[in-house]
C-alpha cells in the first residue's frame, strides 16, 4: 500500500505524534521512511526585539532532526533525513514529489481562527497540492502501543521503563 513514506517532524508535541502515527503505518507497510525537517524562513523568531539568526535556528532544527532519527532507528527503521529551508508547506510537498512518496505525515497544530484563515494550514496546502495521500496525525497512541512497534530485541524487559520512547 504505502512503500515510501515520508514524516515532516519539527520536534513539538504534535510533530511527535505524528512520527508517532507515522511510524506505525510505515512498520504495518513496511515502507521506507523519509524525515523532514523544515526551517521556516517567516518563523525566525522575534522576541523583545531581538532576531533569532537563521544559523541558530538551523542548528536547533538539525538536532531536532537527529532527534527523529534516533527515535525511528530504535523501532528498526533506516530512516532518510533531510534538512530544508523556507515555506513548510511547499518544501514538504518538494520532497513529497522528488521521492515519489506514497504517504506524507504531518502533525496538527490548533491555530485561533485568524491565524488560520490568513495563513491557512501545512495540511490543507497539501491536500490540495499533492497527489499522495497526507495523513494530518491527531491520534494519540500510547507507550503500550507504541512499544509494540520496537523489533523483539528493542523492548524492554517486563516491568522497566523505557526512556527512548517518544513523548
Amino acid at each position: 500500500m504505502y512503500k515510501r513514506v515520508l514524516l515532516a517532524y519539527d520536534g513539538s508535541i504534535e510533530g511527535r505524534r505524528a512520527l508517532r502515527e507515522g511510524a506505525k503505518l510505515a512498520q504495518l507497510c513496511h515502507a521506507d521512511v523519509f524525515l523532514l525537517a523544515v526551517v521556516e524562513l517567516s518563523a525566525i523568531m522575534v522576541t523583545e526585539g531581538l532576531t533569532i539568526p537563521i544559523d541558530e535556528q538551523t542548528a536547533s532544527y538539525k538536532a531536532i532532526l537527529a532527534e527523529g532519527v534516533e527515535r525511528l532507528k530504535a523501532l528498526g527503521f533506516s530512516p532518510t533525513s533531510r534538512l530544508e529551508t523556507g515555506d513548510a508547506g511547499q518544501k514538504i510537498s518538494e520532497v513529497a514529489e522528488e521521492i515519489d512518496a506514497h504517504l506524507v505525515v504531518v502533525g496538527h497544530r490548533p491555530q485561533g481562527r485568524l491565524a488560520q484563515w490568513w495563513f491557512g494550514s501545512v495540511g490543507s496546502y497539501l491536500v490540495k497540492r499533492l497527489r499522495c495521500s497526507v495523513l494530518v496525525a491527531q491520534t494519540e497512541i500510547s507507550d503500550d502501543e507504541f512499544e509494540q512497534l520496537k523489533p523483539p530485541s528493542e523492548k524492554p524487559a517486563s516491568g522497566q521503563a523505557d526512556t527512548a520512547s517518544i513523548s
